[in-house]
């Protein structure tokens, strides 16, 4: 059964006024076949491209329930929780939910890091109907019993596979078995890995799978074009792609928080107007930047994967990919930033000679091959360990060791070398062991040289010298 407005799934009124008054008439695939099966009471499974309209999907049944729900919430309680891999989404899926919710009475609190952490205690201990939260925090929090989720009969997992690839598999199972068993649960991934497929069996109840669209498939509203380049030439190109004011509102991702800030200030010499984004940013920071981007004071975001999936702002002209990414997938939701709500949009990433197997990856991901345009420097493309990858041959005779090299790592905002990590306050720098100031390889500081040894080394010298 199709419906033509949101009225037919027999939401709450409140709700399907707001969502009218917001603008959206009409649902999308992935709410037409979500919202009846969590309407019905059951566990779901949905595999979704990003921007399909998963946050109604999975909110409007939950919302609907709450406001049917009678009796005053206990203290510390939570009606339903909703986990998030990033900052950015929580903070997007709560202001959506504020959105539908409207002039309805029900809370929603956010629980993330680098927020008044006392702040979100005292909202807490009032109890709260909806709370969005980030994995970490939260598990902090219910260690320290400021919260208690026995009451919480909604649980939603989004973005799943995101939140496998930076570790929160623990605190997520840690978080589901201290909600009430007999829960309602919802699990929302772009991919279905195996490990993702294992965490749904544990935590889902003979669960309804929705699916609206091939895993790793892109929006077919978005244009995709590759442009060859040398790796010194992409910032001219970049500003040659700039100077067409068709490109009103872009998204510029590079592969490293290091990255993102080089792009960025190369940008602004250059006379644009940019806003940066990453993980070593405070969260005000971070918050400020997205605020200038979506308000139109700045033209131009540059990024990290850490907004691949974590915002939704408006009328996104274009994505350009300064570097790809080191997982395929996440070309998918850097770009699916573009071509939201029925527009169109316009996706150009910037290859060089080392980053052609990853342009292969992404092509087997998404079962096309994107069209090309511009030329390598003669004698590039020959490099497939990925950009800046360090060579695993030992060098031999008459080679150098290479001081350092660029390290690969799933996560876009990890530490590589060169990058300053952070380091709890009060633990020393690790020299390397050989320079005798820090630990050797089993932790044990290295002894330094006493006097006497210093002596008879010299002495040993001078003797070997005395006799040539």
């Amino acid at each position: 059964m199709t419906h033509s407005n949101f009225a037919g799934f027999g939401l709450a009124d409140t709700l399907v006024r707001s969502l009218a008054d917001a603008g959206f008439t009409k649902p999308t695939p992935i709410q037409e076949k979500a919202i009846p099966a969590q309407m019905a009471g059951r566990d779901l499974l949905g595999i979704a491209q990003t921007g399909s309209g998963k946050t109604a999907a999975f909110s409007l049944p939950i919302l609907t329930a709450l406001m049917k729900r009678e009796g005053k919430r206990a203290s510390r309680s939570v009606g339903a929780l909703i986990l998030a891999p990033t900052r950015e989404l929580a903070v997007q899926i709560n202001d959506m939910i504020r959105t539908y919710v409207g002039r309805g009475h029900l809370s929603s609190v956010l629980v993330l890091g680098g927020m008044s952490r006392q702040s979100q205690i005292n909202k807490l201990a009032r109890g709260a109907d909806v709370v969005v939260a980030t994995p970490g925090r939260l598990a902090d929090l219910l260690d320290e019993r400021k919260l208690r989720l026995d009451l919480t009969q909604h649980l939603v997992l989004d973005e799943a596979d995101r939140m496998l690839d930076m570790g929160f598999i623990a605190p997520i199972r840690k978080i589901a078995s201290a909600c009430a068993q007999d829960r309602q649960t919802v699990m929302f991934s772009a991919t279905m890995p195996p490990e993702i497929a294992k965490l749904a069996a544990s935590l889902l109840n003979d669960p309804v799978r929705v699916e609206v669209a091939p895993q790793g498939t892109t929006v077919d509203a978005i244009e995709q074009k590759i442009i060859l380049s040398g790796s010194k030439l992409k910032r001219s190109v970049l500003n040659g792609l700039l100077e067409d004011e068709g490109l009103s509102r872009v998204i510029v991702f590079a592969r490293t928080k290091h990255g993102a800030d080089k792009v960025a200030k190369g940008l602004d010499l250059d006379g644009h107007k940019v806003a940066a984004i990453h993980g070593n940013k405070s969260q005000n920071a971070r918050q400020s930047a997205l605020r200038s981007f979506r308000d139109g004071h700045v033209r131009l975001l540059v990024a990290t994967d850490i907004a691949a999936r974590g915002i939704d702002v408006p009328d996104i002209s274009h994505v350009i990919n300064y570097d790809l990414p080191d997982e395929a997938e996440n070309y998918v939701h850097r770009i699916g930033r573009t071509g939201r709500n029925g527009a169109t949009g316009l996706a150009i990433s910037l290859v060089d000679g080392s980053e052609l197997k990853k342009l292969r990856d992404v092509e087997k991901l998404i079962r096309k091959t994107l069209p090309r345009s511009g030329s390598l420097p003669e004698g590039a493309g020959t490099e497939t360990a990925g950009a800046g990858a360090p060579s695993r041959r030992r060098p031999g005779n008459g080679q150098k060791r290479p001081v350092s090299g660029r390290r690969r790592d799933a996560s876009a905002d990890a530490p590589v070398f060169g990058e300053k990590a952070d380091r709890p306050s009060g633990q020393p720098n690790r020299h390397h062991p050989a320079s005798g100031k820090g630990p050797n390889r089993n932790g044990a500081r290295k002894p330094r040289w006493s006097t006497a040894r210093k002596q008879n080394a010299a002495g040993r010298r001078g003797k070997r010298s005395g006799a040539a």
